[in-house]
């Protein structure tokens, strides 16, 4: 990596990409960093590995950067964890007169421009967590239904129809909860809930 020494004058477009789980790779993002014209010596990059979620690359690229640096990513969500560190960092680097630029969100937009383009910066910032608190928000609805459904129905029908159909037959013809269970292979258990609706043969009252 380039030292503080060797920095020049002007403002250089500075890279960096990561990937937050082993999984991942950063071939997208370097390619894409690549096809915008900054050269592998200017590129930072982060992957986690294994429990570690230090940002050795983050690091290095921060304290490089000088006034009228930009810092190019690939999205914004490279940038941090969470909303708040993306904006947090954001806001230092602005401070210290560093830009911050995108190149695959749906707005692509350079903090380093007045106006316009730091209104949309926020917006997309804002938009993004808005959808991860919404997937959250439905995810946890859909447990939460499913809990209360299996409280509610119970197990699903583990049993064909026309084996339930047959044991409600046998009942109706008198026959006991063990006649019926040896007829047609369906456990006590299950044959309670099968038949609880069913009122009992008149002999058996």
């Amino acid at each position: 990596m380039p030292s503080d020494h060797d920095h020049p004058a002007s403002g250089l477009d500075l890279g960096y990409a990561r990937v937050s789980t082993t999984r991942q790779s950063l071939e997208r993002q370097l390619a894409a960093l690549t096809a915008a014209g900054i050269p592998a010596g200017r590129i930072y990059a982060d992957k986690k590995t294994g429990t570690t979620t230090d940002r050795g690359g983050l690091s290095e690229l921060l304290a490089y950067a000088r006034r009228g640096d930009t810092v190019v990513v690939h999205t914004l969500d490279r940038l941090g964890r969470n909303l708040r560190e993306v904006l947090n960092l954001v806001h230092d680097l602005a401070g210290r007169g560093i830009g911050v630029r995108s190149l695959a969100d749906p707005l692509p937009i350079s903090t380093a421009d007045e106006g316009m383009a730091r209104i949309a910066f926020l917006l997309l910032a804002l938009f993004a967590e808005m959808e991860r608190t919404f997937t959250a928000e439905r995810a946890a609805h859909a447990r939460a239904v499913a809990e209360a459904a299996g409280r509610h129905i119970g197990r699903p029908v583990a049993h064909p129809e026309e084996k339930i159909e047959y044991a409600r037959l046998l009942k109706g013809q008198g026959g006991s909860l063990g006649q019926i269970a040896a007829k047609t292979g369906i456990p006590k258990t299950s044959l309670h809930r099968y038949l609880a609706s069913e009122a009992e043969p008149a002999g058996q009252r």
